[in-house]
């Protein structure tokens, strides 16, 4: 199972936060500082250490959490590509700032100087992200391991649990605070989900994030009907009802469902379009564009 297209197509406040996650820990790793960057109850009540609760949002603590982190966050693109990079963003720093005080009041009630019981890195990003991915993106197949059903989302569970349990305790306080912030943003908590940041800040992450192989984020949608080729787009018109008129718009679902296959959400609306909003129909288009 992906998160659809490969690369950051459509994705670059995600490019943009992986690749500071990535220097952040990079950095701190070749200074041999990685494994002091986990909150403690002294850092934020004692010795006010404040730069840590900055630090520790993008820098894991070692290398394992780091490929586990980072494949996790790569993997969930696909709801930035689902709701927009400015929703997105929102999203980012919400689970960040909530999750964080969170841990914040876990470590006021435990008390615990001398202990580090929160390890640094996005677990507050990475974990609220279970929640959309747990209740919006639909299994697309099943196996059977050794007699154990399995579906496709079974190894983003498993890679999560790995990361959950990284570091024990220190790695489950800031999971389960990131689950808790991810739930109060599905929940809507004070309309959080109808917030949006002006545009130039999305825009100014989209610029100062590096290029990456292969097409940037703001390169035309892979084709369709009316982008293909025109022996493609012949064939479509035969196989499939033309479109419908353009006053009416396939329903939101539909289009997050296909989003959430992969397809780029502008490809997605433009074949249900084609389909009469038929998901099926509409999944046998962008699946033929593809082919050619």
């Amino acid at each position: 199972m992906n998160g659809g297209p490969s690369g950051f197509n459509n994705a670059p406040v995600t490019r943009a936060f992986i690749i500071a996650s990535a220097l952040f820990t990079v950095f701190f790793g070749i200074q041999g500082r990685s494994s002091k960057l986990g909150l403690s109850y002294l850092d934020i009540f004692g010795n006010l250490q404040h730069w840590k609760l900055i630090v520790s949002v993008f820098a894991f603590s070692s290398t394992p959490e780091l490929m586990f982190g980072l494949y996790l966050l790569y993997y969930f693109r696909v709801f930035e590509r689902q709701i927009g990079s400015n929703k997105y963003s929102v999203f980012i720093l919400f689970s960040v700032i909530v999750s964080l005080l969170f841990e914040i009041l876990a470590l006021a009630l435990l008390k615990d100087p001398a202990v580090n019981l929160v390890t640094s890195g996005p677990y507050g990003l990475i974990f609220a992200s279970f929640v959309p991915f747990f209740f919006d993106i639909p299994v697309s197949t099943w196996f059977r391991v050794v007699g154990v059903r399995f579906s496709d989302k079974s190894f983003i569970y498993l890679a999560g649990l790995q990361l959950l349990l990284s570091s024990w305790k220190r790695s489950i306080l800031p999971g389960l605070c990131g689950i808790l912030a991810g739930s109060l943003y599905r929940l809507n908590v004070f309309y959080i989900r109808k917030a949006k940041f002006p545009e130039i800040v999305t825009s100014l992450l989209s610029r100062i994030s590096w290029p990456t192989m292969g097409r940037s984020p703001s390169a035309a949608p892979r084709n369709i009907v009316g982008n293909m080729p025109s022996y493609a787009g012949r064939q479509a018109e035969r196989n499939y009802p033309s479109s419908m008129p353009s006053a009416t718009e396939p329903s939101e679902d539909s289009i997050s469902t296909l989003v959430s296959m992969g397809f780029d959400r502008s490809s997605a609306r433009q074949a249900l379009v084609q389909a009469r909003n038929d998901v099926n129909v509409a999944t046998n288009i962008l699946l033929e564009a593809q082919s050619h």
